[in-house]
């Protein structure tokens, strides 16, 4: 078996209601998805965080590399495109490229085997998981003490036992957003912040200090992702355990965050950091540094599928005498396309989402949906 064609579709969708965040905001929801053909017919799919079309570019610089190999030799093929593109880009755009292609060649080779990517990978540890809901962007009008709240108590009646909400824009209005969640959901589920690195480190440790007696699980991306020595100052300034590592990529990337011990939970996305071969790396340096993992997801259901094919076989991190499980992102805001593109969607029930059992990614992808979004 060879690969014979290497594809991208580069999907777009508008949103009914634009929305925010720290430092950006969008009207559009894109994704760039992989697809892996072989000679002998069998199709893999994937999918790329980030910019669809510059993730489609760095692609066709992939592709002569690609056509012609061995798709059950994914080692060999990703030590490949990483090493060939290494004075590129370790990370962002080269590295989520990389990612798409790494996850649909997984599942190349678990409908080629006739089994889920995560009995290649070693497990399941786990068949199911608790997800929590990501949503709570910003709106271009309205209050967000209004809208927010009546969004997150939307969350608690789905049945979600824990809800991330959104801030790094205005410190005293994000200490009153909080606060107002931690109301509306009760004392007794897990609330997470996310800052999409919108503070510097003293306004990260003056939130943090303030909120500290509303229960907080973590403080993600508390500031920019490059400064470990910001996250080290936060980390040690403020009582909440920080999260962070969506935007860092590949086991080396990591390696001084867990070295260093400047991030409490690392959160890499599946889609950017490598793929599903790079983030088991990643989870087992995690694990033998006792620091926890909470992959990042955000995008199509072939990303969360990947995610939850890895979620199935993470260590636990810490080891310890009752394991404590990881968690699964779970983006509720709006995304036209996040399930069309599968023919059966995954979804939670009361907060609870099943790993795929069937091959590969255990998805199967309605090509009329790539066709009907194909920007």
């Amino acid at each position: 078996m060879k690969i014979a064609a290497v594809h991208t579709h580069v999907l777009e969708a508008a949103l009914s209601k634009p929305f925010g965040w720290s430092f950006d905001s969008t009207r559009v929801r894109g994704a760039c998805i992989v697809e892996i053909v072989t000679d002998t017919g069998l199709v893999g799919w994937g999918e790329c965080y980030g910019p669809a079309r510059m993730n489609a570019a760095v692609i066709d610089g992939f592709r002569r590399h690609l056509i012609g190999a061995d798709p059950m030799a994914g080692e060999a093929l990703w030590q490949t495109l990483h090493s060939r593109f290494r004075d590129y880009g370790q990370r962002g755009i080269v590295i989520a490229a990389l990612s798409g292609i790494d996850i649909a060649l997984w599942d190349l080779r678990g409908k080629a085997l006739g089994v889920p990517v995560h009995r290649l990978m070693g497990g399941p540890l786990r068949t199911r998981v608790q997800a929590y809901a990501t949503g709570t962007y910003r709106q271009e009008e309205g209050d967000p003490l209004d809208y927010v709240i009546e969004e997150v108590r939307g969350y608690v009646e789905e049945g979600f036992e824990a809800v991330k909400l959104k801030i790094g824009l205005d410190l005293e209005e994000d200490i009153a957003l909080i606060r107002a969640t931690r109301a509306a959901i009760g004392p007794e589920r897990q609330l997470m912040l996310d800052a999409n690195h919108g503070y510097d480190a003293l306004d990260a440790i003056a939130l943090g200090r303030r909120v500290a007696d509303q229960n907080i699980a973590w403080f993600e991306e508390p500031v920019i992702p490059e400064d470990l020595a910001s996250y080290r100052e936060v980390k040690a300034g403020q009582p909440i355990p920080v999260a962070g590592g969506e935007c860092t990529a590949t086991r080396w990337g990591f390696l001084d965050i867990l070295a260093t011990r400047a991030i409490d939970i690392i959160q890499p996305d599946t889609a950017a950091a490598g793929g599903l071969s790079e983030c088991k790396k990643i989870a087992d340096m995690a694990a033998a540094f006792g620091v926890r993992y909470i992959p990042h997801v955000w995008g199509t259901g072939i990303g969360l599928a990947a995610a939850l094919q890895l979620i199935a076989v993470l260590p636990h991190t810490p080891p310890r005498h009752t394991p404590r499980e990881p968690l699964l992102e779970f983006d509720r805001s709006e995304h036209p396309f996040r399930q069309a593109v599968l023919t059966s969607p995954i979804e939670h029930l009361r907060g609870w989402v099943d790993i795929p059992a069937g091959p590969g990614l255990g998805i199967e992808v309605d090509r009329a949906a790539l066709e009907r979004f194909a920007a």
